[in-house]
């Protein structure tokens, strides 16, 4: 088979896999190098249970929200998002190309008394097994892939028929520039410096184009911004610098 072909290409940066590895152990530290997105997950979670619950027709304030549905967290990390999908009823299977990523969440899902089934996977190889779920989610992960388009392509085909996909990145503007990079890396050092690149930021309408291309609709662009004074993320109609998309697979 050849190296291009759908079932063996892969979107992994080996820089980038190597990147997050390092900080491993930083995951569930909400002090440490990774309290961004300890505090970014309640606007995450808040968004991705809503949209969930209209779209599968259950009750947003139910404890079990997501109680028989399947979730698939791509770039999983240390469990972040995993973790609180699981307590909402979810079935969560996480994926992260980094091992010690997926054995740190592992271990901090045994120690919570969680049963989250964790994998050393891509989502090019699930795809390629059959593998589908009703929702995918891939947050803060489009930034960190070589090839956007294949990404895409890969999470789209893991959503099962009347199913969701979420995304989350970050816009390739000048004002994502100076606050996403300049700003949380070097002058707030909310994170490791060299954590994103510029070039790799992908617009609303490029994000959209690769999402619809294998079949989706794209029913939702949400911008997410910090609130300096209240130190939390919300949302707001602004996409320029982070923002959330939401498409859907036809029943």
């Amino acid at each position: 088979m050849s190296a291009t072909s759908p079932a063996t290409a892969t979107t992994l940066d080996p820089g980038e896999v190597e990147k997050f590895s390092r900080l491993a152990a930083e995951w569930w530290n909400p002090a440490g190098k990774m309290s961004v997105l300890h505090k970014f997950n309640p606007v995450r979670l808040a968004y991705i249970r809503d949209a969930a619950c209209d779209r599968f027709g259950r009750s947003r304030t139910a404890l079990d929200a997501l109680s028989g549905l399947t979730v698939l967290d791509i770039g999983c990390g240390g469990g972040l998002l995993c973790e609180p999908l699981a307590r909402m009823g979810a079935t969560v299977t996480g994926i992260d190309p980094a091992r010690t990523n997926v054995e740190t969440a592992r271990l901090h899902a045994a120690e919570s008394g969680l049963a989250i089934d964790y994998r050393c996977t891509t989502a090019e190889d699930l795809a390629a097994a059959g593998e589908r779920f009703d929702i995918v989610l891939a947050m803060e992960v489009v930034e960190h892939v070589a090839d956007v388009r294949l990404f895409v392509d890969a999470c789209a085909t893991l959503v099962k028929p009347g199913g969701l996909l979420f995304m989350a990145t970050i816009n390739r503007t000048l004002k994502s520039y100076a606050l996403a990079i300049v700003g949380a890396e070097y002058v707030l050092r909310w994170l490791p410096r060299g954590t994103h690149e510029w070039d790799k930021f992908v617009t609303p309408d490029e994000l959209a184009t690769a999402m619809e291309a294998p079949g989706l609709t794209v029913t939702d662009r949400r911008g997410v911004r910090y609130d300096v004074l209240r130190d939390r993320w919300t949302e707001t109609g602004d996409l320029a610098v982070n923002y959330m998309m939401t498409a859907a697979r036809a029943a």
